[in-house]
């Protein structure tokens, strides 16, 4: 099975598959047909004497200088040399290559007015693993990303850098060696390559990818803490959920009914005279819910927006290209802040139930340790995931929300959207360690349990906890048992099903 660029439809999981060389990609006749045809609508363009933005016009501010023919391929080779401003580290080599698939989709889509011959090359940079480095930063969003583009798209003239394993190298050097020469590039083309929104779609594509995992394994950690804490699991029942029919509250309360079937230890206590839990353990389909209609939200317009052509001018026909503001991040920017809002708490509530873990309360040593005194057992760890939880909350200052006008007031909007994603990938980041901590915290807090059983998976998942980190007796440095257990988290080795 391969995935056709230009006609079939992407999703994130083709994107991710792509990327990690498990679906191939590839060019047919009909998007190849789409290329040509769009091309030379813009051919015409370019050698006519009627003023087309970008195609025979200077862009921003100076759309009102018309460029003769003779001077058109400079002028799209000097739009990539300008741009390429970005600064800071590096993104990582996948967020480069996943910029790279999703705008060949785009360009195959026949409205960008770009050679057959670009977007055989930036293919064939796909395929070998040719990935150029992109800065960070120097993206406001519209016009697309235009800066990060600008450095993703710098090799196909020879210059700019491709990674080397952890290091780059120039890609003159790189084309020299695989006797590539340089793109000469020609009318609308540098300004096909560097508009879009792929920068920020990439941030999407690769949050929403780790979002669903951790979504999953909240609920993981959330059912394991419950076991640990011996919580009810009457706030999971089908019918109270069906009365406020929310569709992520619907998913997850289905969920935590699955992670307690058959638990020996939760049974063990349905006749007792607790009324309730507190709101972190039984409000779980309510908070984790939340956060995943806003994952769903946000999977919905990425879908859409990797379907679609998002740089300008658009070419409609041999007299019209419009200059729109498909470029415009917007769309995705405020969906990627809800996203980090939502992201952030997951982290929050979690950190409330290891607190509550560490109260000593219904048969529970305080601190989960029985030799206490002596010894301080998890208080500590709870002290990291409230730092994480607080700088998740200062990440979440939605980008979004903010404008600064570039391009002399001609760009006088802007989405900083690009942003909105390094956050979001941020905030997912610091959630890796705050579930790694609660894990943690849920198997201690189950071993004191025992010989009482869980749920299926909630035993499967405290296995493969237990075989990497033992049960805390005595002090020890926690410091190894919490990278143990993010390195299980961020290499996806817990069951979430």
């Amino acid at each position: 099975m391969s995935f056709k660029y230009g006609i079939d439809k992407l999703t994130v999981k083709k994107v991710i598959a792509i990327a990690n060389g498990k679906l191939k990609a590839t060019l047919t006749p009909e998007a190849i047909d789409k290329v040509n045809t769009c091309r030379k609508k813009v051919e015409i363009m370019a050698n006519g004497n009627k003023a087309v933005y970008g195609i025979n016009t200077g862009f921003g501010p100076l759309c009102d200088v018309q460029i003769t023919p003779n001077e058109t391929s400079k002028l799209q080779e000097n739009l990539l040399i300008t741009h390429a401003v970005g600064v800071g580290k590096p993104i990582d080599k996948k967020l480069s290559k996943i910029m790279m698939i999703c705008k060949v989709h785009a360009l195959c889509q026949g409205f960008s007015g770009i050679r057959l011959t670009v977007i055989e090359r930036i293919i064939y940079f796909i395929e070998h693993d040719l990935l150029p480095t992109v800065p960070k930063q120097g993206s406001v969003g519209a016009s697309g990303d235009l800066a990060p583009l600008s450095h993703l798209f710098l090799p196909l003239l020879g210059e700019g850098e491709f990674w080397k394993g952890k290091k780059y190298i120039p890609a003159k050097e790189v084309l020299k060696v695989r006797h590539l020469k340089p793109i000469t590039l020609q009318a609308k083309e540098g300004l096909a390559l560097i508009n879009g929104t792929q920068f920020i779609l990439a941030h999407a594509i690769i949050g929403l990818d780790k979002m669903k995992y951790l979504l999953n394994l909240a609920d993981i950690a959330g059912a394991m803490s419950i076991e640990g804490y011996q919580g009810s699991a009457s706030p999971f029942k089908e019918e109270l959920h069906q009365i406020r029919p929310f569709k992520g509250n619907i998913q997850v309360a289905k969920r935590m009914r699955m992670l307690f079937e058959n638990s020996k230890n939760n049974m063990s206590h349905e006749s007792c005279t607790r009324v309730q839990d507190p709101y972190s353990m039984r409000c779980i389909p309510q908070v984790h819910g939340a956060s995943r209609n806003a994952y769903f939200h946000l999977k919905k317009l990425t879908t859409i927006e990797m379907n679609s052509v998002t740089d300008n001018p658009i070419v409609l026909s041999e007299t019209e290209a419009i200059s729109g503001g498909n470029f415009h991040g917007q769309p995705l920017a405020m969906a990627l802040d809800y996203a980090s809002i939502a992201a952030s708490e997951l982290g929050n509530i979690a950190d409330r139930r290891c607190y509550l873990l560490l109260e000593g309360k219904y048969g529970l040593p305080r601190l989960l340790t029985d030799k206490g005194g002596l010894n301080s057992g998890f208080m500590i760890p709870q002290y990291t995931t409230a730092a994480l939880v607080t700088e998740n909350k200062s990440l979440c200052f939605p980008p979004s929300a903010d404008s600064i006008p570039t391009s002399l007031g001609q760009e006088d909007h802007v989405s900083m959207g690009s942003i909105s994603g390094r956050k979001f990938n941020q905030i997912l980041g610091n959630l890796d360690k705050i579930l790694a901590i609660e894990l943690l915290y849920a198997t201690q807090a189950i071993d004191f349990r025992r010989p009482l059983t869980c749920g299926e998976i909630v035993e499967n998942n405290y296995a493969i906890i237990r075989a990497k980190v033992a049960k805390l007796e005595e002090d020890r440095i926690l410091k190894d048992d919490i990278n143990t257990l993010i390195k299980l988290v961020k290499n996806r080795k817990l069951r979430i099903k």
